[in-house]
């Protein structure tokens, strides 16, 4: 015998098997876990998207391969994209936006490559670049084109925002342009010579969060529904300078806040006009053209509009306030345009449809006219065709006697 005890003596039962899970419950569980899955990755798409819209981006990336430069020949040879394959004049900016250059049209297509004339180097090394952008602008200063220009300040009511003042023959008959998203106020300078042609004195602004003006306190953009008050300040500083007719002339998201600025500032009576360039007319067509370029179904970019359009999203966008896409929608605010409106926009866009331009146009044929492009993409009619773009504007102006 052992020094330890025995056990007592138990009956023997049976282990119990676990019994296999029926199909149908595995299943459920299957389901369930993709749902979550693909839910949590919607909501993660829908936030990133919802950032991108409100978030302020001043460059792009450099993403064109520059093969070769010439200084001798005066050419530079490009990737192939959709951008490079279209003829006329722009900016090319590179090395992290520290270079730029200026180049012209399209000298050979072959082998996956773009050769265009290349007509100045402004800045930085051209030679040691190997990767680009293409940009609408092509002057960075209105003093280029020989005009008298004085820079001032437009008080708005986050603070001072820097302007150029170009005077025209008239005191009385002024313009202010508006640039886009994403950009500054050098996109407006190629209409100058045109508008200084017809007399008028033009007011070209900066605006929140464009990394000139004062920043808003949340940062971001409000896709004309707040940055229309300083388009208002910049139409109290013209009339308290002599301006008793204004134009408001607005690029790209520039459109959109010049249009709220039209209805809704306390000086309407003075505006005369307005003139649009591949505006963003209705924000809903924008941000769903936005989403299939991203391979994105459309109920996300219901979702990113929901997200903006609510105060809930501010935990996701950082907004101060949400964005009021109806008040936006000049489709369905078509009625209320009293004044003159002239649109330029091309089919071929790329990145604000020219759907809603057109509806617009078809709503209101007794005050809005539209000059469609095709080819030229976004806020670039002046590069590709400047003689028809100038000529239009040219034209209906004078037909409307502003």
């Amino acid at each position: 015998m052992t020094n330890e005890q025995s056990e007592p003596h138990r009956p023997r039962t049976k282990t119990a098997r676990a019994r296999p899970a029926p199909a149908w419950a595995v299943t459920a569980i299957a389901v369930g876990s993709a749902l979550t899955l693909a839910t949590a990755g919607l909501a993660y798409v829908t936030a990133r998207f919802s950032r991108s819209v409100v978030i302020p981006t001043d460059s792009a990336d450099e993403t064109l391969r520059i093969h070769a430069v010439d200084l001798e020949a005066r050419t530079v040879t490009l990737g192939v994209s959709a951008d490079s394959l279209v003829a006329g004049r722009y900016s090319l900016w590179f090395a992290n936006g520290t270079g730029h250059a200026r180049i012209g049209d399209i000298v050979g297509v072959a082998g996956g490559r773009v050769v265009r004339s290349l007509e100045q180097v402004d800045a930085g090394s051209l030679q040691d670049a190997r990767w680009c952008r293409l940009g609408s602008w092509y002057y960075l200063d209105p003093r280029e084109l020989g005009l008298s220009v004085e820079d001032t300040t437009v008080e708005t009511e986050l603070g001072p925002a820097p302007s150029w003042l170009v005077p025209g023959e008239s005191r009385t008959r002024w313009v202010i342009a508006v640039h886009g998203r994403g950009v500054r106020r050098a996109e407006t300078i190629r209409a100058l010579p045109l508008l200084h042609e017809l007399g008028f004195t033009t007011l070209q602004i900066s605006y929140r969060n464009d990394g000139e003006a004062p920043r808003s306190s949340d940062g971001r953009y409000a896709l004309g529904d707040t940055e229309w008050h300083d388009v208002d300040a910049a139409i109290t500083y013209a009339v308290e300078h002599g301006a008793t007719s204004i134009v408001l002339f607005g690029w790209s998201m520039g459109g959109a806040t010049v249009l709220q600025a039209a209805t809704r500032s306390a000086h309407r009576a003075v505006i005369s006009a307005v003139i649009l360039d591949s505006p963003v007319v209705a924000w809903s067509d924008t941000i769903v053209f936005q989403g299939h370029l991203n391979h994105l179904p459309e109920p996300v970019s219901q979702a990113v509009m929901a997200t903006i359009g609510n105060a809930v999203g501010k935990v996701v966008t950082g907004q101060d306030a949400p964005i009021d896409f109806k008040r936006l929608d000049f489709v369905a605010r078509a009625a209320e345009i009293s004044f003159p409106v002239l649109i330029l926009h091309s089919d071929d866009d790329g990145f604000v449809p020219s759907t809603a331009s057109r509806r617009l146009a078809e709503a209101r044929p007794d005050v809005v006219t539209l000059v469609p492009f095709s080819v030229a993409k976004h806020v670039r009619l002046w590069n590709y065709d400047p003689v028809r773009y100038t000529r239009a504007i040219h034209d209906w102006i004078v037909a409307h006697r502003l």
